[in-house]
């Protein structure tokens, strides 16, 4: 009798847990450059490509904070529908944005060697975050032998 009990309530809060995880991200259009370039040991190419992934993800994300501004100034908002289609549309940009983002990280999280992907790996496992799968190259040590 317990141990249906116990065990319905394991998969229950299973369930709950890996349905609403959180992606770790490293939020690389965020204001924690450095932060990352540290706790990683990025080495020269790959802060380089950092750079690079960032300012496409700027562009990118202005571009949608763009079209949200536009939605806002010109979708009629007179009636309850025009407000639900509002909404409807402010999240599927909103989704855009997220996308942006997870979808730069992994372009950085690809650049990673075995090692930066491992600690990358135990950090979101601290944080009970759902981690972004790649494949990291296969290179030596993250920092640059000098």
């Amino acid at each position: 009798m317990y141990s249906k009990a116990i065990l319905t309530l394991v998969v229950t809060f299973f369930l709950f847990f890996s349905a609403s995880a959180q992606s770790c991200t490293l939020d690389i259009g965020g204001k924690n450059i450095d932060l990352i370039v540290k706790v990683f040991q990025l080495n020269e190419k790959q802060v380089t490509a950092m750079e690079e992934i960032r300012a496409e993800l700027e562009v990118t994300s202005k571009a949608i904070k763009d079209d949200i501004q536009k939605l806002f100034d010109q979708h009629p908002q007179s009636s309850p529908e025009q407000l639900t289609t509002l909404a409807e549309k402010y999240k599927m940009l909103q989704q855009k944005l997220i996308d942006a983002s997870y979808e730069s990280d992994k372009k950085l999280l690809v650049m990673f060697n075995e090692r930066q992907y491992e600690r990358y790996l135990s950090l979101c496992v601290e944080a009970l975050l759902d981690p972004i799968r790649v494949d990291p190259v296969q290179m030596g040590d993250a920092v640059d032998p000098k």
